[in-house]
């Protein structure tokens, strides 16, 4: 969709989703004569917010290096944490993106979107928060036979069902075609996992994310039936503890990840941490009921 800015470039009006739905505007011209000097390289899209003030943002050229996060929009912006547009969504790019805590987010119709946020929401998997309703469905889920905890098993399954659940507040989804196929190669890599919970054959609920030697990051979950997407995110907790991850990176604070003990986390620490955790040896991505026990003891007498 465009319109005209009245100076004679064409934009772009979209909505990134973002948590209050802000709206702004993208000239997709690399040669935009609006910019301002924040970015001097040629290549650049410039953003423009409903009041029309300019906010510069890099565009990147297929295997680009990314700017430094710093650079990444900050409060007061129309979009905090935005830092580049454009480049690829090839397994490559993306395992530099995450190396450096950048990860991609935009809807149908947009370009690539890459961001890094500050602070950054990160759930310490030592402060994982097992409420009595989760525990008492988890025990109930432990108990009865056929239900099970698979990794990797249905990897495209669950992007597709993450793809198409729909989300309380929101009209359409950010996993887009693109990220579908995208993730699916990442996966095909051995960078992107799913943890999936099972029901007598069927999947009813599950969650996908990167992992970067014992960096990761948990990206979409869903659920089909009640409380299947947090029994998953439990076992991915019980995977994290039993091979000494330490934390999982959730990106957007919500108030259901804080809930669960999520926190923000200052990026220059968020950072700090994934430079340390992606250099340690990856482990291997199988689940063991005997994880659970990380969780509670009383979960391997099940």
């Amino acid at each position: 969709m465009g319109e005209d800015n009245g100076r004679g470039d064409t934009i772009r009006t979209y909505d990134p989703l973002l948590p209050k739905q802000m709206r702004y505007q993208t000239a997709l011209r690399p040669d935009s004569r609006y910019s301002t000097g924040w970015n001097k390289r040629p290549g650049s899209a410039t953003v423009l917010s409903m009041s029309a003030k300019a906010y510069p943002v890099p565009w990147l050229e297929p295997q680009q290096a990314f700017p430094d996060v710093r650079q990444a929009w900050g409060p007061g912006t129309p979009a905090p944490g935005l830092l580049a547009a454009g480049g690829t969504l090839d397994p490559g790019t993306l395992r530099q993106a995450y190396a450096q805590g950048i990860f991609p987010w935009f809807g149908l119709g947009e370009p690539i979107l890459w961001w890094s946020t500050d602070p950054r929401m990160v759930l310490e998997v030592d402060r994982f928060i097992l409420h009595r309703s989760l525990r008492k469905s988890l025990e109930k889920f432990l108990r009865t036979p056929g239900c099970t905890i698979r990794i990797d098993s249905a990897f495209e399954s669950v992007i597709a069902a993450c793809a198409s659940s729909p989300r309380a507040g929101q009209s359409s989804t950010w996993i887009v075609p693109d990220m579908v196929r995208a993730y699916n190669q990442l996966h095909l890599s051995g960078l992107a996992h799913s943890v999936e919970t099972w029901i007598d054959g069927s999947l009813v609920g599950g969650l996908y994310c990167v992992a970067l030697g014992r960096a990761v990051f948990g990206e979409s979950m869903f659920a089909r039936v009640s409380d299947a997407s947090k029994i998953a995110l439990a076992a991915l907790v019980a995977f994290c503890r039993h091979h000494q991850i330490a934390m999982i990176d959730c990106q957007q604070n919500t108030r259901h990840l804080a809930s669960l003990g999520a926190r923000e986390l200052r990026r220059e620490e968020f950072l700090a941490h994934i430079a340390k955790a992606r250099e340690l040896p990856e482990p291997q991505w199988r689940f063991d009921p005997l994880y659970w026990r990380t969780l509670s003891n009383r979960f391997v007498k099940l």
